[in-house]
């Protein structure tokens, strides 16, 4: 069965409690791995050890881009001695289309550093990236201009942007290492827990393990209920539906 980690930004209101504590809630729920989004003042070394102890795999980080600018060889030096493979951008916003270009300019240089320290390299999408510049959406611009570049798609927020999420999975098949999964209900439109949405997440599925996607993330942005238990339904929901094919 394709792996399951958690995007650790869902429960971010106890990470900051207890990180460890958490972590520990997080792999009692039967979870196979975890997104970072910060690591809370841990060294690399002491969070490697709780993961080993735990057995959760790292399925990949968010880093903001700012730290790729500026501390790029601290940030690679970190990541492989916490043994994550996946370095994920999390997040860019631009006003400009000259702002976008001179990001993807940036984004070349760091993938090329990233990947010569045998990493990989990604984007994260929100909706904004499914505006156009010229004939295409932001995010194909980014993908056209840095080769080196992976990207982690979120389905929520490209379902949010009116695009059709598998149709884009299949012509971007091969540069996706991790997809995000959350689930949308209506009224508000929100996210809510994996299975209790709108979405096609079996859909959404079955296309990431056509394609090869490596991890299957869960993230949640908005709760009626603890954000731990929330986690723990969509993890029972995604589990079975992928034992239902």
């Amino acid at each position: 069965m394709k792996p399951i980690a958690l995007q650790l930004w869902s429960v971010q209101d106890v990470a900051k409690e207890n990180f460890f504590d958490t972590l520990e809630a997080v792999a009692k729920m039967g979870y196979d791995g975890v997104e970072f989004a910060g690591y809370y003042d841990k060294s690399a070394s002491e969070l490697k050890a709780k993961l080993a102890e735990l057995n959760l795999k790292v399925a990949g980080s968010h880093i903001p881009y700012e730290r790729f600018l500026e501390n790029l060889e601290e940030v690679i030096a970190y990541e492989k001695e916490l043994g994550n493979q996946n370095l994920v951008v999390p997040w860019a916003s631009f006003e400009t289309e000259d702002g976008w270009q001179s990001f993807a300019e940036n984004m070349t240089e760091i993938a090329s550093k990233v990947q010569a320290a045998g990493l990989t390299f990604s984007y994260h999408n929100h909706n904004h990236e499914f505006e156009k510049i010229e004939d295409d959406f932001i995010l194909e611009m980014l993908l056209k201009a840095v080769p080196g570049l992976n990207f982690e798609l979120d389905t929520y927020w490209i379902q949010y942007a009116g695009v059709d999420v598998v149709n884009f999975m299949e012509q971007y098949k091969g540069r996706m290492k991790l997809v995000h999964l959350k689930d949308m209900k209506e009224n508000p439109v929100e996210s809510t827990e994996i299975g209790n949405g709108v979405l096609d997440i079996a859909g959404f599925v079955r296309e990431a393990i056509e394609d090869g996607v490596e991890w299957l993330v869960i993230e949640q942005e908005a709760f009626t209920q603890s954000t731990l238990k929330s986690v723990e339904i969509g993890l029972t929901n995604l589990q079975r539906i992928l034992a239902e094919g």
